[in-house]
């Protein structure tokens, strides 16, 4: 059996109609690729039109501000996708006098574009031979050719890696790599994959030796860290005070309530107690307390409580990168989903 053939034909049979399929211009598909990592394609198709309809060309993401692309990356995840974008961008105006490249070795060299997204794009806007290797092609090579190398190791991404670039399909490398890729995403699927009804059924090592839900092998990372993340809710007058992350922590340069953070669960009181606390913001009085919220992040884990407290007590001063702002105009900052959904539940 022909591995690429079959795939390649399947491909011409059921490939889903996405707009990135439709153009060669590095730009748009460097949208894609980007906004779809980590994110399935549900999910990423209205990023991806809304992008592409705000920002149309590369020079109009350059010229964009950082707070109005976090913005419109809200509820994406995984933000530092949004701000690397916003530095390639700028890079490519700088560096490629505002024309996006297709050539892999150019590609490579741009913030936030590593080995996978760059054969993306030079095989798909360019037709370069460099094979694509995702989690649906690690799944698909892995399940087909029955490797049991760990695919985030090292020896296991150059194993997979080599055999891409063996299987793929020089005459036509951009199809190529779409067809392994839609194949993955859709026939040879993580889990309960129809496999009576897959091409590739008869040379299959997995299925032959019933090891469909065994490949590919991923060695576990750490168990997710816990957080315990006490948000203080300062409402007075038709203003609330925000507070702007900073640092290299999760969620850099978005906003959010002024934050205290302790080691585990602490009621109200023992936080509003404690000496550091009043030594920063004064003796105060709690109006309210929300149950504790869990939001699963990679590899965090935060545990998060709302505590509004009287404003006319609080001290609020000299406090850094802390400032008010109308509680009207809270929609218009870029805030982490945790946030973002308390201000729908709770904020008028």
């Amino acid at each position: 059996m022909n591995f690429s053939q079959t795939v390649l034909n399947w491909y011409h049979h059921h490939k889903r109609d996405l707009p990135w399929r439709s153009t060669s211009d590095p730009y748009i598909i460097w949208l894609s690729e980007i906004i779809l990592q980590q994110t399935r394609v549900e999910q990423g198709l209205p990023y991806f039109h809304k992008f592409a309809e705000a920002y149309p060309t590369v020079r109009d993401f350059a010229s964009a501000t950082e707070d109005e692309i976090l913005k419109n990356w809200q509820g994406l995840g995984y933000y530092s996708r949004g701000r690397n974008m916003h530095k390639t961008a700028r890079m490519v105006m700088e560096d490629h006098a505002g024309y996006f490249p297709s050539q892999y070795d150019k590609l490579i060299r741009l913030k936030g574009i590593g080995e996978y997204t760059a054969a993306a794009i030079s095989s798909f806007a360019a037709n370069e031979a460099k094979a694509v290797v995702d989690g649906n092609v690690f799944r698909l090579l892995a399940r087909y050719f029955g490797i049991a190398e760990p695919i985030n190791t090292p020896k296991g991404k150059r194993v997979f890696a080599d055999l891409a670039n063996q299987l793929i399909d020089i005459t036509q490398p951009g199809i190529y790599n779409q067809a392994v890729m839609e194949f993955g995403a859709l026939q040879c699927k993580p889990r309960n994959p129809d496999c009576s009804s897959c091409p590739l059924n008869a040379g299959c090592v997995a299925l032959k030796d019933h090891r469909i839900n065994e490949l590919p092998v991923k060695i576990r990372s750490r168990l997710p860290k816990s957080r315990y993340f006490n948000y203080l809710v300062i409402v007075n007058e038709g203003q609330i005070l925000i507070h702007k992350r900073t640092g290299n922590d999760i969620w850099r340069n978005l906003y959010e309530f002024p934050m205290i953070e302790t080691a585990g669960q602490q009621t109200p009181e023992e936080l509003l107690n404690e000496p550091a606390f009043v030594s920063q913001w004064g003796t105060c009085n709690v109006r309210s307390v929300s149950v504790p919220v869990k939001h699963q992040l990679s590899h965090q884990t935060i545990f998060a409580r709302f505590i509004e407290i009287a404003a006319d007590e609080i001290m609020t001063d000299t406090k850094p990168n802390t400032f008010w702002i109308n509680v009207s105009e809270v929609d218009q900052l870029a805030v982490p989903k945790l946030i973002f959904d308390y201000f729908k539940k709770f904020l008028p």
